[in-house]
């Protein structure tokens, strides 16, 4: 995979710091990749419960349970 120009120019920038420094940006690379990644799987994986709360909106709409919302309230 060939990386892209704005991330070549990071490490570039990384590689001049000092090792500690080098470590702490690392982890936080790192993390953000794993945080994104758990995001990406708790999305993917409420996905059948997403469609399942929307069809029941759609309902309640359609027989008049629900009230129509003001932006913004009225004071």
């Amino acid at each position: 995979m060939v990386m892209n120009k704005a991330l070549e120019h990071a490490i570039a920038a990384v590689t001049r710091l000092p090792e500690d420094e080098q470590e702490a940006i690392a982890c936080l690379i790192l993390e953000e990749i794993a945080a994104e990644r758990g995001w990406e799987e708790r999305f993917t994986s409420s996905e059948r419960k997403l469609a399942e709360l929307a069809r029941r909106a759609r309902i309640q709409h359609a027989t008049g349970e629900t009230t129509e919302l003001v932006f913004p309230p009225d004071q």
